[in-house]
């Protein structure tokens, strides 16, 4: 900040210097190292698999010597010296650079959010709930595409529109929609159209996310496609209620200080967790039992959790009885959110309260967006 101020230079400024000169980097290093750079960088690890996302396809394979790409129907998921295959999920260069692209982004959000009053803080919170849950059933609308072109019917959206309901794109969508709100909400408030301004944004977020799951229980009733298995939604949510409610209580009882500063906003990060840890959990182990489909994971820590589980007792059984392999996932992901929170103690809440709730919101949503697409997908047995 003080370079910053040496030269006068706003941070604005300089995060859209930042934004311009990666772009200009990544652009001009594709065009003067296509192979190298696009080839295999950008399409290999970010494109290639978003593209795989929105085909019916398990595989793309990238040839090097004629820049095609081959679909399963012309080649197998297998490479030469000359070629490589593409799959759909996430690689450890995906997700290092994704993590860099939302730490990125996030400060961006800080410097446009810090020219409006955020107050008060925790109702803008609570206001941007139903977008998290709106990320993932929005992610799920495009699982519907998929499940149309598999059963040779024509999908809603198409490659490469439908990109926009896939990560990384989806969450640049569903910003653009809650920054949409959030300026409704204040110039309804500002107009003293409404008492509140973080009402409008939690009424907007409310009716595109009832709007995005009618479209689906729709699709359920008039489609052989899609299908409703309602009771999966139901033990989903209910078994993360009751981890969440368990967590919240010992951890009051037995160590106060964890929610000193979040007090019931905790409650929220801690269930967008649960979320996805029990949806994991009934996807990975239990819908082949449920309705016959099988779910893998697509995240390579998801597949080491269940790989050590695995190896540690032996399979998918203890002392007889099948216990699967993800289930250790759920106690991760009741644990993290925890230790996140004693990082936000009251000291900090109230010395950087904007900055507090933005990252709040930033963990809510990377537990609870992803949470939400598995157990509606599973729900819909797409």
């Amino acid at each position: 900040m003080n370079l910053l101020d040496r030269y006068d230079v706003s941070p604005e400024l300089a995060w859209v210097a930042a934004f311009l000169s990666g772009v200009v980097a990544l652009v001009g290093g594709a065009l003067a190292f296509p192979q190298r750079v696009y080839d295999e960088v950008l399409w290999r690890y970010f494109i290639g698999p978003v593209r795989v996302d929105a085909t019916e396809y398990d595989c793309l394979v990238y040839d090097k010597s004629s820049a095609e790409i081959l679909t399963p129907e012309s080649t197998s998921c297998l490479a030469d010296a000359n070629q490589f295959v593409v799959t759909e999920g996430y690689t450890v260069t995906s997700t290092a650079g994704y993590i860099a692209i939302l730490v990125f982004m996030l400060a961006g959000i800080y410097l446009l959010l810090d020219r409006f009053s955020l107050r008060p803080y925790r109702g803008f919170f609570y206001s941007l709930f139903p977008f998290m849950l709106f990320g993932g059933v929005l992610r799920t609308v495009e699982d519907s595409f998929i499940a149309a072109l598999d059963a040779g019917a024509t999908p809603g959206l198409e490659y490469p529109v439908s990109a926009l309901l896939i990560s990384p794109f989806i969450y640049f969508t569903v910003f653009a929609i809650a920054l949409g709100a959030f300026l409704l909400g204040k110039f309804l408030h500002g107009r003293e159209i409404t008492d509140t301004w973080t009402r409008p944004i939690a009424g907007a977020g409310t009716a595109i996310l009832a709007v995005s799951f009618v479209y689906l229980v729709s699709l359920s009733l008039t489609t052989d496609y899609v299908s409703l298995y309602p009771g999966i939604l139901a033990v989903t949510l209910g078994v993360a209620t009751l981890c969440t409610a368990g967590v919240y209580v010992l951890a009051d009882r037995w160590a106060p200080w964890v929610h000193e500063g979040t007090g019931r906003m905790g409650l929220v990060v801690i269930w967008a967790h649960a979320v996805d840890g029990a949806a994991n959990v009934l996807a990975n182990d239990w819908t082949q039992i449920w309705h016959g489909l099988d779910y893998g994971a697509k995240h390579p820590f998801n597949q080491f959790v269940m790989n050590t589980t695995n190896s540690l007792q032996g399979g998918t059984e203890i002392l007889g009885t099948y216990v699967g392999e993800a289930w250790p996932f759920l106690l991760v992901k009741l644990a993290a959110p925890v230790l996140i929170l004693a990082l936000f103690d009251e000291q900090f809440m109230d010395e950087s309260p904007r900055f507090a709730v933005l990252l709040l919101g930033a963990v809510v949503a990377v537990g609870l967006g992803p949470g939400t697409r598995d157990m509606v997908r599973v729900a819909l047995a797409i």
